[in-house]
């Protein structure tokens, strides 16, 4: 197996998930069908020979990540101010991150992933993909979630720039000699959905009908 040929089949793979969503009548997506069709269709062509070009993988992902910000920043914003330090007590939850430690950790995750994409340090207020510790009221946190996103979509939009240099991360299982943009970005995706899925099981927990589930 060549190298690196998990990414078009993961972006097959997300395409899919939204155009289900799509079919279902899912709310909350904000994208139209006929713009997940192309985007599925686009990631299909190129998983069928191994290779996609640096344009259809932008506009795949550029498709993608807007939903996905559309879900975590609507569901980050629906949950009440007073309930961003609660954290489930029932069961095997010792440990856990509060809600705000979980929207926290996903956007300093979105931040040091987006920078490594753009050849960047990694930021120093993200700590130990915790983010900053002045960042703690909910207005502050959905700003860094919204201006991680901001970096995510600029790193995005180098993919197919040699000009813009490439680091590995200390958080990614990609090594220096196998870490691409596209595979930082496709990692902080598929990191986000599994944050975003914890955030709902908060949110119902609390009473909240996640954004993107309401009628």
């Amino acid at each position: 197996m060549r190298p690196m040929n998990w990414i078009p089949c993961g972006l097959f793979g997300l395409a899919c998930i939204f155009a289900a969503h799509a079919q279902l009548g899912q709310p909350g997506t904000g994208i139209p069908t006929a713009q997940i069709a192309r985007a599925t269709s686009q990631a299909q062509a190129g998983e069928m020979d191994g290779t996609l070009s640096a344009g259809q993988e932008r506009r795949a992902l550029q498709i993608l990540l807007k939903s996905l910000q559309s879900h975590v920043v609507s569901s980050a914003d629906a949950m009440p101010a007073d309930k961003y330090g609660f954290a489930p007590t029932d069961g095997e939850f010792t440990g856990v991150r509060t809600f705000g430690q979980e929207v926290k950790h996903l956007a300093a995750t979105n931040h040091i992933l987006a920078a490594a994409a753009l050849g960047e340090a990694p930021p120093a207020d993200a700590g130990d993909e915790t983010g900053p510790e002045t960042i703690r009221t909910k207005a502050e946190i959905l700003d860094y979630l919204n201006g991680s996103f901001a970096h995510l979509a600029r790193a995005l939009a180098a993919i197919g720039n040699t000009s813009v240099p490439v680091k590995s991360s200390p958080i990614s299982p990609l090594s220096a000699t196998s870490v691409t943009r596209l595979a930082l970005i496709v990692e902080a995706l598929v990191h986000d959905f599994d944050h975003y899925g914890q955030m709902v099981e908060y949110l119902r927990m609390n009473g909240v009908v996640p954004p993107a589930s309401r009628p």
